[in-house]
C-alpha cells in the first residue's frame, strides 16, 4: 500500500514519464544483432524474427505497430506471423525508433550498473517466458503457447520501463527491497504510489498488447488462483506467476524482488501439474534460457558502442523523417473536411489510454488540420483541484505534458464558456497559465475555447490562430471538432476512472483472502455496488453525447457506408448504456415494499413477463398451486420479474421446444414458508456450470449471445424478499429451481 505522506504531485509525475514512453529501450547488444540485418540488401522481415522473440523492448513495439498501424493483431497472434503480414518499411521504422539504454564508451560504476541491471532484467524476462510455455504445453495443451511465451517475456515491462525512465529511483528501490528481503511493489508503492503491475498494465493497454497479456502484466502478483476462476482469460496470469517463481528459484537473471518465494509445488496444484513435471520444466530452463542469450548477444563483449550509436541515431532520424513526410503526404491526400479530422482522431483513440495522451494526439491533430501555432491543452478531470495536467504542442508537432497548479481566486475556465460552446480572446482570461509554461505565446492573436462534454466543461484549449477570420466564422469551423475532442476525452475520463475502480477491486479480493467467506461475500458485493454507482455516473454522460453525435452525424450523412458506421457506434452505446443498467440493478436493487399476495397471482404475472420477455406465447407452462392455500407476504412485482427470469432459462434449455416446463406450489412444513419449485426436462447444467449459475455475468451460452444477469438477478430478489434459491440440475437430464417464500 502507498505511504499517504507521498506528495501526490511526484505520483502524478511518474505517471506522466510512464504516459511519454513510445517503446522500451533494448540493450546495446541487442541493436548490434539487430542494425547489420536491417542494412542488409534484400533484408527479410524473418531474418529479425529470433531476435524480435527474444527481446521484451522489441517484442513489445512489434506488436504495438501491428496493432495501430496494420490492423492484423488479433488475439493471440505470434511475433513471426505478424512478421510475415507487416509491411517492411512499418517494421524497419519501428525497430530503428526504439532507443538503446545506456551510454557508450564510459567506464563509470553508474553506467556499469545500470547496464548489468538491465541485462539481468532481460535475462529473467526470457527465463519467464521459457518457463511459461514450457508449464502452458503441459497444463494447458489446447492453449497457444506462443502467446503464454510472449506474456512471460513482457511480464515485467513495468520495471523496465521505470528503469527506463528514472533508472536512479528504480535503482534505490530494488537496493531497498534486497536490504528488507521485500517485493520490488512494496518498496514501488512506498515510494512512487504505484507499482510495475500497474504501471506495465497502462503501457500494454496503450500498446494493444492484448486483454490476455496484459492480464499477465497486471495480475502476475496477485492471488491468479481465485481470479482465474471467474475471469477465464487470467489463466495465463496464473501461469506466469508460477514462471516467475520458478525462474527466481533458479536464479537466471535479477528480478528485483527478494521476498520471500511461495512454494512453486502450491501454486502447481490448480494447474494439475506433478513435482516430477516441475523438476524436468527446472532441469530444461536453463539450456533453453542459454540458447536465447546466445541469439541476443547477451554475453558479447566486444561490440562496436560508438560506430552502433552513430549508425542508430542517423538511421533513426532518416526513418522519423521518412515516416512522417509519408503520414503527412497520406494525411494531405485522404483530408476531406471536419468528418475526416473526426475520422482521423478517433481512430487514434482507445479507451484505455491516459486522458493526457488522448489530449496530446487531439492538440496534435488541431495544430496540423487548422495550421495553428502553439497549443496548450489543459484537463480539469479533477474537479478543479491541484494539480492539472497539460499538454504543450509548439512548432511542428513538438510535445510536451506539464503539471499546473490552479488558481486559487479565479476559475480555471472562463465561466463564459463552461457550459456553451464560445471563443474568447485570451487577453484578461487565463493569465495564470501564461506564468507557468515556458512558451510564448502572441496574446494578441491566442484564442481560448472550452472543450465540452454532456454540457460540461472538461478541459479548455488554448492557441495562436494567425489568419484574419471574423469571430463568428470561428466559432462555426471549431464547433464541430471541438465537441469530437469533448467527447472522446470524456470517454477517457470515464475509462481511466473504472480503470481505477478494477484495480482497487482486484487488490480488494486479494484483500479478502483472510477474511471469513460471509463477510467477504457481504464486502464484495458493497464493492461491487459502488463500482456499478460509479460506471453508471461516469460512463452515461459521455455514451450520451457519443450516441447524440452520432445520430446528428447520420442524419446529415449521405454516404451508406459511413451512415452504417455511424448507426453501429448508435448501438453499440446503447448496448453499454443496457450493461450500466443491468449491473447498476443487480448491485443497488429497489427496496422491496411486500404485501400479502396469492401465489398464483404471482405466477401468472411471471409467465406472461416471461412470454415477452422470449417473445413467443407457446411456451408450455405447467401451473399446479393446489396445495398452496397460504399467501405469501413479498414484493410481488420483484419475485415475479425472478420468477420470470427462470422461466426464460427453464424454456430456453430445450433445444427445440418452448417447454414444458412444471411449476408447482404447496405450503411447506414451516407455516412461515412456501415452497415453490420449478421443474424443467431440458439439457441441464454439469457441476461446474451449476456452480457458476448465480454468478453475475456468467452464461454457458457462447460469448456475444446473452449478458448472464437472469439467474443472478433472481437469487438477489428473491433474498432480498427474506427467501432462498436452490438450483439442482443433471446434464441431459433438467434442472429444477426451489424457492422459499415467507407467508408472514
Amino acid at each position: 500500500m502507498a505511504d499517504k505522506t507521498i506528495d501526490i504531485t511526484a505520483s502524478y509525475q511518474v505517471e506522466l514519464a510512464i504516459n511519454r514512453l513510445e517503446s522500451l529501450s533494448t540493450i546495446p547488444c541487442v541493436a548490434a544483432q539487430c542494425f547489420p540485418k536491417l542494412l542488409k540488401p534484400g533484408f527479410s522481415a524473418l531474418d529479425l524474427a529470433e531476435i524480435i522473440e527474444s527481446d521484451p523492448a522489441l517484442t513489445a513495439k512489434v506488436f504495438s505497430v501491428a496493432n495501430y498501424n496494420s490492423g492484423i493483431l488479433t488475439e493471440g497472434t505470434s511475433i513471426r506471423r505478424i512478421l510475415d503480414e507487416l509491411d517492411i518499411s512499418l517494421l524497419r521504422d519501428a525497430i530503428l525508433s526504439v532507443k538503446v539504454a545506456g551510454s557508450f564508451g564510459t567506464d563509470s560504476s553508474d553506467e556499469i550498473y545500470k547496464a548489468l541491471q538491465r541485462k539481468q532484467l532481460v535475462l529473467h524476462s526470457l527465463a519467464v517466458g521459457c518457463c511459461s510455455r514450457d508449464i502452458a504445453e503441459i497444463a494447458f495443451p489446447k492453449m497457444d503457447s506462443q502467446l503464454v511465451y510472449s506474456a512471460g517475456l513482457l511480464h515485467d515491462i513495468g520495471k523496465l520501463a521505470l528503469d527506463q525512465t528514472m533508472p536512479k529511483s528504480f535503482a534505490r528501490v530494488v537496493k531497498e527491497a534486497k536490504m528488507q528481503s521485500s517485493s520490488a511493489c512494496t518498496i514501488e508503492q512506498k515510494y512512487l504510489g504505484i507499482d510495475h503491475t500497474i504501471i506495465g498494465k497502462r503501457l500494454a493497454q496503450k500498446w494493444g498488447l492484448g486483454n490476455q497479456i496484459v492480464l499477465a502484466i497486471w495480475l502476475h502478483h496477485s492471488d491468479t488462483n481465485i481470479i482465474s476462476q471467474n475471469i477465464g482469460e487470467a489463466k495465463i496470469a496464473q501461469v506466469v506467476q508460477l514462471a516467475d517463481i520458478i525462474a527466481r528459484q533458479c536464479n537466471i537473471g535479477q528480478s528485483g524482488s527478494f521476498d520471500r518465494l511461495e512454494s512453486p509445488y502450491i501454486l502447481a496444484r490448480p494447474l494439475k501439474l506433478s513435482a516430477e513435471q516441475l523438476q524436468q520444466i527446472r532441469r530444461k530452463l536453463v539450456d533453453k534460457v542459454a540458447e536465447k542469450s546466445k541469439i541476443l548477444g547477451l554475453d558479447s563483449k566486444n561490440i562496436a558502442a560508438t560506430y552502433c550509436e552513430t549508425v542508430h541515431d542517423a538511421i533513426a532520424q532518416l526513418a522519423r523523417n521518412n515516416t512522417k513526410l509519408s503520414l503527412e503526404n497520406r494525411q494531405l491526400q485522404t483530408s476531406s473536411g471536419h468528418f475526416d479530422f473526426a475520422t482521423d482522431f478517433l481512430s487514434t483513440i482507445r479507451s484505455t489510454i491516459p486522458s493526457i495522451v488522448a489530449a496530446q494526439k487531439f492538440a496534435v491533430a488541431w495544430q496540423k488540420f487548422y495550421q495553428t501555432g502553439s497549443i496548450c491543452l489543459y484537463l480539469t478531470e479533477r474537479n478543479n483541484q491541484q494539480p492539472i495536467e497539460a499538454v504543450v504542442v509548439e512548432a511542428q508537432q513538438a510535445t510536451s505534458t506539464v503539471i499546473l497548479k490552479a488558481p486559487l481566486a479565479i476559475p480555471v475556465i472562463p465561466e463564459e464558456i463552461t457550459k456553451e460552446f464560445d471563443i474568447l480572446n485570451v487577453e484578461g482570461h487565463v493569465s495564470w497559465l501564461f506564468e507557468q509554461l515556458d512558451t510564448e505565446f502572441q496574446l494578441s492573436q491566442t484564442k481560448i475555447i472550452p472543450l465540452l462534454c454532456g454540457g460540461k466543461a472538461i478541459g479548455a484549449m488554448v492557441f495562436e490562430f494567425r489568419h484574419p477570420v471574423e469571430s463568428e466564422q470561428l466559432k462555426e469551423r471549431f464547433k464541430a471538432t471541438a465537441a469530437v475532442g469533448g467527447a472522446a476525452l470524456g470517454m477517457t475520463f470515464a475509462s481511466g476512472k473504472q480503470q481505477r475502480f478494477a484495480e482497487q477491486f482486484a487488490l480488494f479480493l486479494n484483500q479478502t483472502k483472510t477474511r471469513q467467506s460471509h463477510q467477504a461475500s457481504g464486502d464484495i458485493l458493497g464493492a461491487l455496488a459502488e463500482m456499478a454507482a460509479g460506471a453508471a455516473h461516469e460512463l452515461n454522460n459521455p455514451l450520451s453525447v457519443i450516441s447524440g453525435r452520432a445520430q446528428l452525424l447520420s442524419e446529415t450523412e449521405t454516404d451508406s457506408e459511413k451512415k452504417e458506421i455511424l448507426e453501429q457506434i448508435k448501438e453499440n452505446t446503447s448496448e453499454l448504456t443496457g450493461i450500466i443498467d443491468g449491473l447498476m440493478n443487480f448491485a443497488q436493487p429497489q427496496q422491496p415494499r411486500p404485501e400479502n399476495t396469492d401465489i398464483r397471482q404471482i405466477i401468472d404475472e411471471a409467465v406472461e413477463l416471461t412470454s415477452q420477455k422470449i417473445n413467443t406465447e407457446n411456451a408450455d407452462i405447467q401451473i399446479d398451486t393446489s396445495k398452496a392455500d397460504r399467501q405469501v407476504f413479498v414484493d410481488s412485482a420483484q419475485v415475479a420479474s425472478a420468477i420470470s427470469n427462470i422461466l426464460a432459462n427453464s424454456i430456453e434449455s430445450y433445444v427445440a421446444l418452448a417447454g414444458p416446463v412444471r411449476v408447482t406450489a404447496v405450503c411447506g412444513q414451516a407455516s412461515e414458508n412456501l415452497v415453490l419449485e420449478i421443474i424443467d426436462m431440458g439439457r441441464g447444467m454439469d457441476l461446474d456450470t451449476l456452480q457458476k449459475a448465480i454468478q453475475p455475468f456468467f452464461s454457458a451460452k457462447p460469448a456475444g449471445r446473452k449478458r448472464g444477469m437472469g439467474l443472478a438477478y433472481a437469487n438477489r430478489l428473491i433474498q432480498l424478499n427474506k427467501g432462498s434459491l436452490n438450483i439442482t440440475s443433471q446434464p441431459a437430464i433438467g434442472t429444477t429451481v426451489t424457492i422459499l417464500l415467507p407467508c408472514k
